[in-house]
């Protein structure tokens, strides 16, 4: 699935976007499935007035966490071999699946998930053999806040601190001057350590932009942040789980189907 050179460069930077990841078919699917969480009400505004508990009235964040129990969709895309593959060359066997999530940034008034590293929750042992995959779900800009991350910091341990402007998250305050957006038309993925520091910004434009997150790490390294074990999904090594152990029924190469079952359903709303 990578080139030497793209796993080499993961390696020495810490992130590795790739623009072209999924096909305009999946990405048509993921896009229904948002519209079927806003329709059903599953999104959630973590955005406070800066006190971290009054949420705000007129800026949003909107995240759902874990999807995996609400989405058949998203239940199915870590166990994507092409994923399962590029994961498993960046961090090495056994590839754990260990989060997954969605933030939906309306037009306007869409709030970003301000800075910090995935390994100030998780605390892995070595920030390089966990990684985020970041998806755009819509097409994402600067100008509608996308990802921003700062190459070469994932061994810095940054302090951090309770955010004030979220419900839940932490944040740290890195040297912003080293940031770089990552912009990525939809369906673009970026992969990034556990230690890279990155947020997202604000949405100006006047289109809504969501970005799912999965997050995986090689269980040969303990994690023993805020997770549990349970959570864990081995998808490669020894113990492998084709989703049967966790959900009750295989869930791997069920990708193409629920891509299928999403369309379809929009189709049947008139999406």
């Amino acid at each position: 699935m990578l080139t030497t050179e793209q796993v080499a460069f993961f390696k020495e930077h810490g992130y590795l976007a790739l623009p072209e990841f999924w096909t305009p078919r999946e990405v048509a699917a993921m896009q229904a499935e948002v519209e079927r969480f806003k329709r059903e009400g599953l999104l959630r505004n973590v955005t406070t007035e800066g006190d971290g508990k009054t949420h705000s009235k007129t800026r949003q964040n909107l995240q759902l966490c874990p999807m995996a129990d609400k989405s058949p969709l998203f239940r199915a895309l870590p166990f994507e071999p092409k994923v399962v593959e590029a994961v498993r060359q960046l961090i090495g066997d056994p590839v754990l699946l260990h989060l997954d999530q969605i933030f939906l940034k309306p037009a306007h008034h869409g709030a970003g998930t301000n800075w910090h590293q995935d390994n100030a929750y998780f605390a892995l042992e070595d920030p390089l053999k966990g990684t985020a995959l970041w998806i755009a779900v819509h097409e994402a800009t600067v100008e509608n806040g996308t990802m921003h991350i700062i190459p070469d910091a994932f061994r810095e341990k940054l302090p951090h601190s309770r955010d004030p402007e979220s419900d839940h998250h932490i944040r740290c305050y890195p040297p912003e001057e080293r940031a770089i957006p990552i912009e990525l038309p939809a369906g673009g993925v970026v992969f990034f350590a556990y230690g890279t520091p990155h947020c997202t910004k604000a949405n100006h434009s006047d289109r809504e932009r969501a970005g799912a997150a999965f997050h995986f790490h090689n269980g040969n390294y303990a994690a023993d942040g805020g997770y549990p074990l349970e959570r864990r999904i081995p998808l490669t090594g020894p113990e492998t789980d084709d989703g049967t152990r966790t959900y009750g029924k295989r869930v791997a190469n069920t990708w193409q189907e629920e891509v299928e079952r999403a369309l379809q359903l929009a189709q049947a709303y008139g999406e």
